[in-house]
């Protein structure tokens, strides 16, 4: 059965050409689909609005697919880090708890390439592309799964780099059939990848943030090396004109550095290059991760940013930081769990 393929992660339309391939009537794709993901069962025996002999194929045919988290770290403030295993190595997934909202932080891929100076995935390396099925079986297998009102892909990995698994787990996540989450309360964030980042806007009607951390093109290079493939210009010229056309939110993601990309210098760039985009930014401290040079801001100084910035027009707020007690940056746990059998309870 471990062998077996999963069922779960599948789209409509793939669900609804297997059950034609068996001799079935598509909408019998749509009732599997109902079964996987709005109610959610655990075995396909409970999938009782099909036949028997049906729900037997399945079961010797694909695996359910759902693999629960070997590991599960609590912060005081409620936050909780979760280890799944995933292309025979491990990812993390936060859930955030707060008063009006519950939200997942998930991984799009095992490691990553993009090498980016402040994020210990990046030094990683990158081992996998996550398949739809181990996107979303963070969601599925997550035991607040239930509860979950937002859902942002910010965790391991660049999700534009896995474009086509990104895609479809998006559609899953937000469809009617699917899991039926709001495209409001769904964000991707990435740091920019062209083309793909044109192929998601055409495709996906989630949220959108980008990870931009410094204004100045050749001092961005320094800090995410993306910069001398996708440069900021041409990302920025890309979202203006498409937010001529496409009305969804924006979000600009900057981790602010002591001395780095926090100066009056940087804000001023920051409205210049800003100008013309409806967007919000979220300054983000930075704790500090095992092998960079790199310092967070302090306190005043984010205040400092987000009260200039506002003031020119520029609307931008404070996060607050979460989870900082088990080491909620992005995989410093997975990156422990690497050196260990996938098997082995720690």
């Amino acid at each position: 059965m471990a062998d077996l393929p999963p069922l779960f992660g599948k789209t409509l339309e793939e669900l609804r050409t297997l059950a034609e391939e068996w001799g079935h009537k598509p909408f019998v794709g749509n009732q599997i689909a109902q079964g996987l993901y709005q109610r959610r069962v655990s075995s396909f025996d409970e999938m009782t609005d099909l036949s028997r002999g049906l729900r037997e194929q399945l079961g010797a045919t694909y695996s359910l697919g759902l693999t629960p988290p070997s590991k599960v770290d609590s912060s005081v403030d409620g936050t909780k880090k979760y280890l799944f295993p995933a292309a025979g190595k491990f990812i993390e997934a936060a859930y955030i708890p707060d008063v009006d909202r519950k939200t997942l932080c998930l991984s799009s891929q095992v490691g990553c390439k993009m090498g980016c100076l402040f994020c210990m995935t990046g030094k990683q390396g990158f081992q996998a592309h996550l398949s739809v099925n181990e996107i979303l079986n963070q969601i599925r297998s997550l035991p607040e799964g239930p509860e979950l009102t937002n859902v942002v892909y910010m965790g391991m990995g660049e999700p534009l780099d896995n474009l086509e698994n990104t895609l479809k787990s998006l559609d899953i996540l937000t469809a009617d059939w699917g899991l039926g989450l709001g495209v409001q309360r769904v964000t991707v964030s990435s740091i920019g990848l062209l083309p793909a980042l044109e192929t998601f806007f055409a495709r996906s009607r989630v949220r959108f943030a980008l990870s931009l951390h410094n204004p100045f093109e050749d001092e961005r290079r320094q800090i995410l090396p993306v910069q001398n493939v996708h440069a900021l210009s041409d990302v920025l010229g890309f979202l203006k004109t498409i937010q001529k056309t496409d009305g969804r939110r924006l979000s600009i993601e900057y981790i602010a550095f002591a001395g780095v990309n926090d100066t009056p210098r940087h804000v001023k760039e920051l409205v210049r290059i800003l100008h013309g985009l409806k967007i919000r930014v979220n300054l983000i401290r930075f704790h500090p991760i095992p092998g960079t040079p790199l310092l967070g801001s302090d306190e005043a100084a984010l205040v400092r940013m987000r009260d200039a910035l506002t003031e020119k027009g520029v609307p931008a707020t404070i996060r607050r930081s979460r989870g900082q007690d088990i080491y909620a940056a992005c995989g410093l746990l997975s990156t422990k769990a690497l050196l260990k059998p996938v098997t082995e309870d720690f």
